[in-house]
């Protein structure tokens, strides 16, 4: 990936290449928001509540500020990272995100296709409205993870972690801050909830356990698998005796999502998980909740590298994931931005998502002094209160964002 962004400039320069996108984030949901009816673009694009947590995000990121050094040589980056046991060549992974039909017809499959021509990992949602055998067949031998909603059902969730890992999953990553929806207002107003009319239950309705549970075959009653799917999705009883469930039922990774406090990431290195991601899901859950980035260091203070620390919830642009890999992270994953190219250009939408974040993280890498994302720290960064103060080699101890792994 030596001078990525430099090849993808010159590509889009010289014409070589015609975007089927905006490059500019705010047009791509701008353009989004003019092709999609107003159900289907508030899931993707809103918020909980008053929408504080989203603004949040982005206000943390912009609260971290990048101080570029000079001379460094970075003619050659490297953009590769070490994440459990595996060697990826970027930093960047696709978020989980459900029932993508809503915005494209081709759904999970086209970003799950997207995601393996570009090298990127691909998590797929359990709330995907096709199956995660179809997704892991549109990805051949890609990296891909599963992502677990925690039935109430256990025997649908066992049923489910024994599929990913036949279907040739690496890891599984277990969101924990939606065992069940919050108060999102703009899909109230619009009485907008796909799953009841059928999408993103291709997992659920694909399940030898789930449809034992019905009387009649989901494709002969469609109402009462619907009926059965809100009965079983989420559970708020779990706590963290039941990760032991997990260990019993797959032998591959499990990285906790959603881990927003210091003390519940010891908890997660006390019970054995191999991986946390710093997650707010987006903004999506708790309103008036704290930014993801602000998390990020506390979180990575207390790992101190003893197990993975990925993030998510906010990333837009190349200087996003710059500012969470500086602060601890060993990956991000992106979301909203790849939702909106799949919504203009499906497939090649989300290339195009792709590839435009990891040639500004390439560019944004090198104008800043650095050559590899492995090696940066919290040194690049300072924060906006410290900006009075005289600028120093590295931050205070205490915003320090540990060691990465």
């Amino acid at each position: 990936m030596t001078q990525y962004g430099n090849h993808v400039q010159n590509e889009v320069y010289q014409r070589k290449v015609r975007p089927s996108i905006p490059f500019r984030f705010e047009d791509l949901e701008r353009k989004a928001r003019e092709k999609l009816e107003d159900g289907p673009y508030y899931y993707v694009a809103g918020g909980a509540g008053g929408e504080e947590t989203m603004r949040a995000n982005r206000n943390a990121f912009d609260r971290w500020q990048i101080v570029p050094r000079m001379l460094t040589n970075v003619e050659k980056r490297d953009l590769k990272v070490s994440l459990l046991g595996e060697i990826y060549s970027t930093p960047l992974m696709l978020a989980p995100i459900g029932v993508q039909s809503i915005v494209h017809p081709d759904g999970e499959l086209a970003s799950a296709r997207a995601a393996a021509c570009m090298n990127v990992p691909f998590i797929a949602s359990s709330a995907s409205t096709r199956s995660m055998e179809e997704v892991a067949s549109a990805m051949g031998d890609s990296p891909r993870w599963f992502q677990l909603y925690w039935s109430n059902d256990r025997e649908i969730a066992a049923s489910m972690l024994r599929r990913a890992e036949a279907s040739g999953y690496s890891a599984i990553v277990v969101t924990l801050d939606a065992p069940m929806m919050a108060w999102r207002e703009y899909d109230l107003e619009n009485t907008y909830l796909p799953f009841l009319s059928g999408e993103g239950v291709g997992n659920y309705v694909s399940d030898p356990v789930f449809r034992s549970r019905l009387k009649d075959p989901p494709e002969v009653d469609k109402t009462a698998a619907a009926i059965l799917w809100s009965q079983v999705f989420g559970n708020a009883s779990l706590t963290w005796d039941d990760l032991e469930f997990l260990r019993e039922h797959t032998s591959l990774p499990i990285l906790l999502k959603g881990i927003l406090h210091p003390d519940d990431a010891k908890l997660a290195i006390d019970h054995g998980m191999d991986g946390i991601i710093v997650s707010n899901h987006g903004g999506r859950q708790v309103d008036g909740a704290i930014g993801a980035l602000d998390s990020l260091p506390m979180i990575c203070q207390v790992v101190n590298g003893r197990i993975p620390v990925l993030f998510d919830s906010g990333i837009r642009r190349g200087a996003d994931v710059v500012k969470a890999l500086a602060l601890g992270a060993s990956s991000v994953l992106l979301g909203r931005p790849y939702m909106y190219g799949l919504t203009l250009a499906g497939e090649q939408g989300v290339k195009e998502v792709i590839r435009n974040v990891l040639a500004d993280l390439d560019l944004t890498l090198a104008l800043s002094g650095q050559a590899s994302v492995s090696e940066l720290d919290s040194s690049l960064l300072i924060h906006t209160k410290d900006i009075s103060s005289p600028l120093r080699t590295r931050i205070p101890e205490s915003q320090s964002a540990g060691i990465k792994s």
